[in-house]
């Protein structure tokens, strides 16, 4: 049954509806455990449904809007893409500068790239993540990133990859010199998230296991699906962020919320800079529709976010999708729904 914070409106009853169909039929035909769905306006009006259970591992109750999931790539705008936006709020970073401006000991080729390359996945990384490699070699992982050879010309070519965010995730450690995770709990708490923080996490009820990676052996559980979040300690600019659909319906709340500093930084993010494919664009971090109408971002474990900023209105999705193993079209036609939702 849906509950929310107050009567909802009619867009908002008549939105969670079709999702919460899509959602149940996924979960009854075993596609993974359960799920949690958020709708909701940026005036604190939310509708939240779940269905299924949080995992097997975790007994019979129905995950909630508190249920922790494990966000994947959704880290990249609720960690590093907004403690960017502050950085270059307060002159410590500069977006079109070389990252070697802010760090002159950064080696070349990768030290030329700017904040913008990265941002909007447009820098020419190896796309290959690869990191085992780097380990006890004595140098920083930073350096090694950046003296590594270039696909392509950056900013020339949209190709999303991870890298790029990994070494935003070790740039802004070694710029502002205090640890991501701090740097990022700092960040949530003055929102007000208080289920958002890296692992490692308890193995409770309250947060969602996801894959099983060996036979017979525990699945990953409270630390991250994410095997170079998981190489660099759990805390990476990728991924590694645990949180709840509560929390990110606060966020939404926040960035379609202006004036202020995160929105401000959201306006700008979401001015499209280069295609990605047919009728959508890659702004700073986030993808954004050809009418400018919505932007989102999607994590590999099966979450989303959604957010529609001319008429403030916002879709969360939290699963444990690769529970039995991932299929990218398992959630296509659940994703697209909530798109459609926020396009009408």
């Amino acid at each position: 049954m849906p509950f929310s914070t107050r009567v909802p409106d009619e867009w908002t009853a008549a939105a969670v509806a079709p999702l919460q169909e899509a959602l149940v039929e996924l979960v009854d035909t075993g596609q993974f455990p359960g799920g949690v769905l958020t709708v909701g306006q940026a005036d604190g009006c939310r509708v939240t449904v779940a269905c299924g259970t949080v995992a097997p591992e975790c007994g019979p109750g129905r995950p909630d809007a508190d249920t922790r999931y494990d966000m994947a790539s959704l880290t990249k705008v609720l960690a590093t893409w907004p403690l960017v936006g502050a950085a270059v709020r307060t002159g410590r970073l500069d977006l079109d500068a070389p990252l070697r401006a802010a760090l002159p000991e950064l080696p070349l080729p990768g030290g030329d790239l700017t904040v913008r390359h990265l941002l909007s996945h447009t820098s020419g990384l190896l796309p290959q993540t690869g990191l085992a490699r780097y380990q006890h070699t004595g140098r920083p992982l930073i350096e090694h990133l950046c003296a590594e050879p270039l696909t392509g010309t950056p900013g020339a070519q949209h190709r999303y990859i991870d890298r790029g965010f990994i070494l935003l995730g070790l740039l802004l450690p070694a710029l502002l010199g205090r640890p991501l995770h701090e740097l990022a709990a700092e960040l949530w708490a003055g929102l007000g998230l208080t289920a958002t923080a890296y692992g490692p996490l308890p193995r409770d009820p309250r947060t969602a296991p996801t894959e099983q990676r060996l036979l017979g052996a525990p699945r990953t559980w409270g630390i991250p699906h994410d095997p170079s979040a998981a190489l660099l300690g759990g805390v990476a600019g990728h991924a590694g962020v645990f949180s709840s659909a509560a929390d990110l319906a606060s966020f939404a709340e926040h960035l379609l919320t202006p004036p202020g500093p995160l929105p401000d930084w959201f306006a700008e993010s979401r001015r499209p800079l280069t295609a990605v494919e047919p009728g959508l664009l890659r702004g700073l971090a986030w993808i954004v529709t050809a009418d400018g109408s919505v932007a989102y971002h999607h994590g590999f474990t099966g979450t989303s976010l959604f957010l529609a900023p001319r008429t403030r209105r916002y879709v969360v999705l939290c699963t444990n999708a690769v529970y039995h193993g991932w299929d990218r079209t398992r959630l296509a036609p659940l994703r697209s729904l909530a798109l459609s939702a926020l396009m009408s």
